[in-house]
């Protein structure tokens, strides 16, 4: 590496359980504006952020499928979801979830902190500007959980 060069920012993208299953094009479209933003992206092997589970007061399996995220993305200088409501989850509810639990509290908390929904990631945090020309009219509806749980309206 020449002086000068910065090396990339290592991304681990979470794809969700939704976006894999239902509309994986926003996989593609995420990693490649993450990509073009300079970022190294990989997608760990994965599953469901736990959301369902927790949402529905299984905290064992929550707990379960939040440990195998943690020991996927904790590697990773960031980790990013195309998702509030997933990225609500990793962020405020891990940690809850692991909340004085020696083995596991730390990584839960280490990993909530360095993750993002998309748009917050790219505007906050890199700092990215998208300069984009649409020609017609749009509608535009903030997320439910990421207004709410992550104060996401600006970005």
């Amino acid at each position: 590496m020449n002086a000068g060069e910065r090396k990339p920012i290592l991304v681990g993208l979470f794809a969700t359980c939704l976006v894999d299953l239902i509309r994986p094009r926003v996989g593609f479209a995420s990693a490649k504006l993450l990509e073009d933003a300079g970022c190294k992206v990989e997608v760990p092997q994965q599953t469901c952020c736990g959301q369902p589970a927790f949402n529905a007061g299984d905290r064992k399996t929550a707990r379960e499928l939040a440990a195998q995220a943690i020991e996927a993305f904790e590697r990773y200088d960031y980790v990013v979801l195309p998702s509030g409501s997933c990225a609500g989850q990793v962020i405020l509810h891990y940690p809850e979830l692991f909340e004085g639990d020696a083995a596991w509290d730390a990584r839960a908390k280490r990993l909530a902190a360095k993750t993002f929904e998309l748009t917050v990631f790219l505007n906050d945090v890199l700092k990215v500007r998208l300069k984009t020309r649409f020609d017609g009219a749009v509608t535009y509806h903030d997320s439910c959980s990421g207004l709410r749980e992550l104060g996401i309206q600006k970005q």
